[in-house]
């Protein structure tokens, strides 16, 4: 994809990205995960490129399409979104890289841009991959999805989100079993406990997050915005944010125009 410049001079320079690949339309960006030699193992400079990805998307408002390597039936290879945060780097962090927050601040900045998030996973998406996942606002699976977080199992906790957002998505149960016990959930368990809202063939994943994708896109625009804003606000900000919000959409012209267009075809 070729450089591009916004109005506010923020450009996404995704020609010098080496563990993306990116694909941008008008409404939307694509953002393919790129390290299929180490099973796409979140490291250091993925997460400095997501950061780019978001500084664009955060000046820039689209919706953000996730995805890992996607299989090859001719060579057998599988699907995969990513295998957990890098190990190998991972063993030489210390205190200070701990407190540092590498993978939670990039997650929390993913969950929290502008427009929706859409994770469309396949394969292996554990330890850091699977708290990726957990920061999106839709995840779409398939049957060959597997979903957990070993991270006790490495001496460590999945500190970059899972503790909190997994209870939020599934319940305490389930997460419980994640996280103190190490379960991995199939794709039929994500659909199942409600993680992923649909399962569909590996062939027809990404068919079907761009179909999700265009859903959003038939919205306004900035009623998603602010309707994803107010939906993550805390429940002491309500109802007063659910008023402001509402008083600043019944001044926008898309609320004029698109009720003014639903009336005309109540009188055809």
């Amino acid at each position: 994809m070729t450089q591009t410049l916004n109005d506010a001079g923020i450009r996404l320079c995704s020609s010098a990205f080496t563990a993306l690949v990116t694909e941008e339309r008008q409404d939307r960006l694509s953002v393919r995960l790129h390290r299929p030699e180490v099973r796409n193992a979140i490291d250091q400079q993925m997460v400095d490129e997501l950061h780019a990805v978001c500084s664009y998307l955060e000046s820039t408002p689209k919706i953000l399409v996730l995805s890992g390597t996607p299989g090859d039936p001719e060579s057998g290879s599988k699907g995969i979104f990513a295998s957990g945060a890098d190990i190998a780097q991972l063993r030489e962090r210390r205190r200070d890289d701990a407190l540092a927050g590498i993978n939670s601040g990039i997650f929390d900045r993913i969950a929290k841009l502008p427009m929706p998030v859409i994770a469309a996973l396949d394969g292996y998406a554990l330890g850091g991959g699977a708290e990726l996942a957990y920061a999106a606002d839709f995840r779409i699976g398939t049957p060959a999805l597997r979903m957990g977080n070993p991270e006790t199992n490495l001496g460590i906790l999945a500190a970059a989100g899972a503790s909190w957002r997994l209870k939020e998505l599934v319940g305490e149960p389930v997460a419980k079993q994640v996280l103190l016990a190490g379960k991995v959930l199939t794709g039929e368990d994500c659909l199942r406990v409600g993680l992923v809202t649909e399962l569909v063939e590996p062939e027809e994943l990404m068919s079907a997050a761009h179909a999700l994708a265009d859903d959003i896109a038939a919205q306004d625009p900035l009623a998603v915005r602010i309707s994803k804003a107010v939906f993550h606000a805390p429940r002491e900000a309500h109802p007063v944010i659910d008023t402001l919000a509402q008083g600043i959409l019944f001044e926008s012209q898309a609320k004029f125009d698109r009720m003014q267009d639903f009336l005309d075809r109540k009188k055809k």
